[in-house]
């Protein structure tokens, strides 16, 4: 056991540069001994997670299964938005209650047992179900689904404040995030393999691997060492909206901070109009966008070490960054469609910027998370991400909704040029946040 420890605290010291893997900012003793272990239980609950979302992506795989069991195109539509909002949009309501529990990992494991279901669901669904009625029961699943990952969410960066000191949390997400990366590589590359058409049996086995994820991501949440906190001040879902509007009018950085993070989901709104352009102009086979998957679990393994380090020096200065990046990567995406056709119908230049674009868009996720985190106390940080992520979910529907009728008005590479005056106006946002202390 103690040469097991020894091992993980090694590992811990070589991940985050420390000489010392016992030296803690911000979270109790007995927290900071269990620090190098705890660290690598979140490591590999990140692996299960990320490899689950990737084999049930409502981008990718949900659609091939509402094709192979005839749903209506409709409800195609409707994947992504309740796949994304349903996961931030309630998360305000399960905040108090998270608040009374003085272990919060548990509410974790509660989220990926759920997801892992239904993950299950829906491999069953992909089996024995066909037609409208399938349909309607592959959104019900997806519900579910998105919404034990908003309560996963919640309850994980609370753990995470609980477990790991500051200035390593964001290294933390960093490495997460490469190890994520290294499993979309995987994914991509099975969806390049699997070729035009994937049958029932196969979509069945990627959701069954998904549910395996899930249940990773849930026993190594179990796992994980936390010490009890406190429970005071747990609130009901109405008291935690009316508690958390007065934040936003009392805690000034919070609103600014909100306000910029409302400004960078133009990295996020970006990505799939870039996708999307690359194949109008490039041609839809699937082994192109097998390709994208690949760029991104690449770029993703590059480009998260480095921003979880830097997060860790300046979060705010990451989502600066993150946000001049972004505005040249929806230029550069915009201006490839009028460059000659030797260049511009081929998948190539969309995925070195599709790539380009993903690095920065993890900086934006990784900078906004430990801003949030570090601006926040124990006893009020599963408040604050909850209502930053609520406030972020409603955004989500109603920019999103917009975003779709620009999109269909003015066309893909007008709209990235829209996405890219947003970015600028992110970068200003992000130069007038203080440092999170």
């Amino acid at each position: 056991m103690a040469r097991h420890d020894l091992s993980e605290s090694r590992i811990y010291e070589w991940l985050t540069g420390d000489e010392d893997s016992r030296m803690c900012d911000d979270i109790p003793e007995s927290a900071c001994h269990e620090q190098p272990r705890n660290f690598m239980l979140h490591l590999w609950a990140a692996l299960g997670n990320k490899l689950a979302d990737e084999l049930s992506s409502a981008r990718l795989v949900l659609p091939w299964l509402m094709g192979i069991i005839g749903a209506p195109i409709w409800m195609v539509g409707l994947l992504v938005p309740i796949r994304e909002s349903g996961a931030l949009l309630p998360q305000i309501f399960v905040a108090g209650f998270i608040r009374l529990k003085p272990q919060r990992k548990w509410v974790w494991v509660a989220g990926a047992t759920l997801q892992a279901l239904a993950a299950l669901a829906l491999a069953g669904l992909a089996l024995w179900s066909s037609g409208s009625l399938g349909g309607s029961l592959v959104l019900l699943a997806l519900v579910m689904l998105s919404l034990a990952r908003g309560l996963s969410s919640i309850a994980t960066k609370d753990v995470m404040g609980k477990t790991i000191a500051k200035r390593r949390r964001g290294t933390l997400m960093g490495w997460s995030g490469s190890v994520a990366g290294a499993a979309t590589l995987a994914a991509g590359g099975v969806l390049i393999l699997l070729g035009d058409s994937p049958g029932s049996l196969t979509l069945a086995a990627l959701l069954g691997i998904a549910a395996l994820g899930w249940a990773v991501n849930g026993i190594c949440a179990a796992r994980i060492e936390e010490t009890p906190g406190a429970v005071e001040g747990g609130e009901n879902a109405w008291d935690s909206i009316k508690l958390g509007l007065s934040l936003l009018k009392e805690d000034r950085t919070f609103l600014h901070f909100n306000l910029c993070r409302a400004l960078l989901l133009s990295s996020a709104l970006g990505l799939p109009y870039l996708a999307l352009l690359g194949q109008q102009q490039s041609g839809s086979e699937l082994s192109s966008l097998g390709l994208l998957v690949v760029v991104s679990g690449l770029a993703a393994m590059v480009a998260s070490p480095v921003w979880g380090k830097r997060a860790d020096r300046s979060s705010r200065g990451v989502m600066r960054d993150a946000a001049i990046g972004t505005a040249v990567c929806c230029l550069l995406g915009a201006g490839i469609a009028w460059l000659p056709a030797v260049v511009s119908e081929h998948i190539w230049p969309y995925a070195l910027v599709y790539a380009a674009l993903v690095i920065v868009h993890h900086g934006v996720r990784l900078g906004r998370k430990t801003y949030l985190v570090d601006m926040a106390s124990q006893d009020n940080r599963a408040l604050y991400v909850a209502l930053s992520n609520t406030l972020t979910g409603v955004l989500m529907l109603l920019v999103g909704g917009l975003v779709g009728l620009l999109a269909q008005w003015l066309g893909s590479s007008a709209l990235l040029l829209v996405l890219s005056a947003t970015a600028l106006a992110a970068m200003f946002s992000a130069l007038h946040l203080p440092e999170a202390e």
